[in-house]
């Protein structure tokens, strides 16, 4: 592929000049709306997707006070049907499914045997012996042969069905007015990790869940590919808004404290480490990873992911070492400039005894160490 290598707040993107795309990428079926709309397309978890149109700051502070409209298509979809599917989905993932009611969903990991993650999931319940698994893109291949596996002994069918569904994301403070305005059905009503199937939204049949990777209320839509186009003009003529990139998510995602596979979470970190020990239900029984988490948790955690802010106006980027007393202590997981708290921030893994907030570290930048604060998270929360 031709193009460009640029940095938008933290990641390296190749831009495509002109609208070569390798065939070994795959497409969303927005992908000549977008061209059209002038975004800036890059290669991501094995898609061309689009990284900014008019500007990241913009686009992200759109999100935080009115409203932005994402292409999520690249997302991957798993369903799991059959007789054993609450069983099998207690024994894959650490969450408890068995809190759930139809039309209710919850985040989830799956976990290797170690304890650590597969992928980070949202488990959706579409009925007992039906679940609807959103998984990160680049796993998606990977989670569905890895559930496969792990389906002997099961009265289980696993499909990957991501080829199905288009995903679209509406987030945002005037988020839920926008969808309302397109459906009569009431999905104002629906509470947060609750979903409604079958919403005709635009003319479009479309999965309605309020859940979100921006920290601000919203839906993400599911739809079949090829209403994609027709949900996203309906909406743009509804309200007007922003479209928003894989940058403004990264940092809006960032700025709420959501893990981002790959960087702040995988195959050698643990829940308990990444401080979402909340999500792991160990007295629920057996699931893979149980036994590695109840011991790391009766033997203590040696590291945790923690969030810095920078007391300097520079910017500390991903894989900067963390130092204290000329020892490197960890590296940035994920560091960006926050353009709705004007600050830079960032995440990593320190030692447990470098984990109070107030604890003073220092990024090194180009050679210089630079003064980071460890602080409270979520960075952002928003209001009540």
């Amino acid at each position: 592929m031709h193009g460009v290598a640029v940095r938008f707040f933290g990641f390296t993107f190749l831009i495509c000049k002109g609208c070569c795309v390798s065939s070994e990428l795959r497409q969303s079926p927005l992908d000549a709306l977008h061209r059209s709309l002038g975004a800036k397309m890059v290669p991501f978890a094995g898609w061309v997707m689009p990284v900014e149109y008019g500007g990241l700051v913009g686009e992200h502070l759109a999100v935080r006070m009115a409203v932005g409209l994402f292409d999520v298509s690249h997302m991957g979809e798993i369903l799991v049907q059959g007789r054993d599917a609450l069983r099998f989905i207690q024994h894959t993932t650490c969450n408890d499914a068995a809190r759930l009611v139809d039309g209710q969903a919850q985040y989830s990991g799956l976990l290797t045997e170690q304890g650590t993650f597969v992928d980070d999931i949202l488990v959706h319940r579409f009925a007992e012996d039906t679940y609807f698994l959103c998984v990160n893109a680049a796993n998606t291949t990977k989670d569905a042969d890895w559930l496969t596996r792990q389906a002997t002994g099961f009265d289980v069918n696993v499909r990957d069905v991501s080829a199905e569904y288009a995903q679209l994301a509406v987030q945002g403070p005037r988020a839920v007015a926008l969808v309302q305005s397109l459906t009569v059905e009431d999905i104002t009503s629906l509470g947060y990790y609750r979903f409604r199937r079958d919403v005709v939204v635009a003319g479009v049949p479309t999965l309605v869940a309020r859940t979100g990777y921006t920290g601000e209320d919203g839906f993400e839509l599911y739809c079949a590919p090829g209403d994609a186009a027709r949900l996203w003009t309906a909406l743009t003529e509804a309200g007007n808004p922003t479209p928003c990139g894989l940058g403004a998510r990264n940092t809006l995602r960032l700025e709420a404290k959501m893990a981002l596979y790959g960087h702040d979470i995988d195959d050698t970190t643990t829940p308990l480490e990444a401080d979402l020990g909340w999500m792991c239900k160990l007295s629920k029984g057996d699931f893979l990873g149980r036994g590695a988490l109840q011991q790391q948790k009766e033997s203590g955690l040696t590291r945790k992911l923690v969030g810095f802010e920078v007391e300097d106006r520079v910017p500390v980027r991903d894989g900067y070492p963390l130092v204290a007393d000329g020892q490197e202590l960890g590296r940035v997981t994920s560091g960006s400039p926050s353009p709705f708290l004007k600050k830079n921030i960032g995440l990593a893994y320190l030692p447990i005894d470098k984990t109070a907030v107030g604890t003073q570290v220092f990024a090194v930048v180009r050679g210089r160490e630079v003064p980071c604060r460890i602080v409270p998270t979520p960075f952002y929360a928003r209001p009540k």
